[in-house]
Formats: structure tokens, C-alpha cells, sequence
């Protein structure tokens, strides 16, 4: 599903990431773990097409990512993976459901299939009854249940997730840990998550420790 073959990344002098190679199959759920400044959010933005990669390979669902010129690359990331981050990221100005569509307009789908299916994940994922309200209306928790619906409206085979509990409480965070293996085993989508949650990297398939911009095995 994702394969990475010596991914070097540098800012200027600074190197980032050092010879990083990773294979995740289809419907794992990985954690990315290691300290502050290690290299895991930028591993996590370069499989999700968001970061590019000073040197190596990368191919997700057997496409080769380098050879993807931007639209062609845009397009790809639309279809394929979902984003889910610790702040939410919910445009303030829509309501929880027009947050979830947001990603099916840029794909072009048709109006009322897109509402029709967001409803039906908001049912999912038990906050379908806040559809109407906007993020400031919504708790932590809601806004993260919203957020996951968005990156979950066009299918995608790959939901990446940056510290996705790290700003909840305890009780939310448990109940997004356990989203998230329903997710895999109904929808069996492949996850690769970054965090500093020990209880969510525990219950991962596989952790991948990164240390200094080098994967530890």
C-alpha cells in the first residue's frame, strides 16, 4: 500500500529525515512515534503527498508519486488519502456538515450525493445531530468526530493522522482510538498515525519508532 525507498528530506543544511524506507500493507494501522523535532510530522506530509522529498522513492497504491506533476498530484491526494490533525482544521465559517462535503465539491461529485453520503458518516460517527452547528458550537471531541468524517467522505484507501487526540481529553481520546480500528475493520482502510499517545501507539498493528530523522527497527 505505502512503500518509501531511502526518503531523504533537508530544510538548507538541516537534514531531516535520513534514508527513511517503511512498507505498510493495506489495511494496517501503523503508529509514527519518537520525540519532538524527530522527523514524524514531516515523514507523515511526504506520504500524504503534502511535502516533498530531497531524494528516494515513493509509491502508495503502486503509483509513483515523484513522476505525479501538482494536478495530477492534487487530484491523487484528493481521491486517495484522508487527513485527520490535532487542531481539527474546520473552516469557522461552515457548519459541521459543509466542513465534511469540502473535499467531495473539490472532487467534482454531485450536490446532493455529497450531502447525502456526509449525513450518512456524521450517522456513523454519532454527531449527526450537530450537522447545522459551526466548530465554535461543537466540543473537542465533536469537532475531531467532524474532522474524521471529512477525511473520510471520498473513500480514500490511506487516513493519515497527526497527533489526532492530542488535544482531547482522556474519555475522547479512548473513544477516538476506538474509531479509528472500527474504521479499519468495517471500511478496512490502511492508518498511519502520529503520536505521542502511548495507549494509541500500543494498540496500533506496528509502531515505527523515528529518532534523529532515522527509523529505528
Amino acid at each position: 500500500m505505502i512503500e518509501a525507498e531511502h526518503i531523504k528530506k533537508s530544510f538548507g543544511d538541516l537534514q531531516v529525515l535520513k534514508d527513511i524506507s517503511l512498507n505498510i500493507k493495506k489495511g494496517e494501522i501503523v503508529s509514527i512515534v519518537g520525540a519532538s523535532g524527530a522527523g514524524k510530522t514531516t515523514l507523515l506530509q511526504i506520504i500524504g503527498t503534502l511535502n516533498t522529498f530531497s531524494s528516494g522513492k515513493l509509491r502508495i497504491n503502486g503509483v509513483e508519486i515523484e513522476k505525479l506533476k501538482s494536478e495530477k498530484l492534487a487530484k491523487f491526494r484528493n481521491q486517495n488519502i484522508g487527513f485527520v490533525f490535532q487542531f481539527h482544521q474546520l473552516l469557522p465559517e461552515f457548519t459541521a456538515l459543509e466542513n465534511v462535503c469540502i473535499p467531495a465539491y473539490i472532487a467534482g461529485k454531485s450536490d446532493a450525493d455529497i450531502k447525502k453520503k456526509a449525513l450518512n458518516i456524521l450517522e456513523m460517527l454519532n454527531v449527526a445531530h450537530r450537522k447545522d452547528h459551526k466548530p465554535n458550537q461543537l466540543s473537542g471531541g465533536e469537532q475531531q468526530r467532524v474532522a474524521v468524517a471529512r477525511a473520510l467522505i471520498n473513500d480514500p484507501a490511506i487516513i493519515l493522522a497527526d497527533e489526532p487526540s492530542g488535544n482531547l481529553d482522556s474519555k475522547n481520546a479512548k473513544e477516538l482510538h476506538e474509531l479509528f480500528f472500527d474504521l479499519r475493520k468495517n471500511l478496512e482502510q490502511t492508518f498511519v498515525i502520529v503520536t505521542h499517545n502511548e495507549t494509541l501507539a500500543g494498540m496500533s498493528d506496528r509502531q515505527l519508532l523515528i529518532s534523529d530523522g532515522v527509523l529505528k527497527v
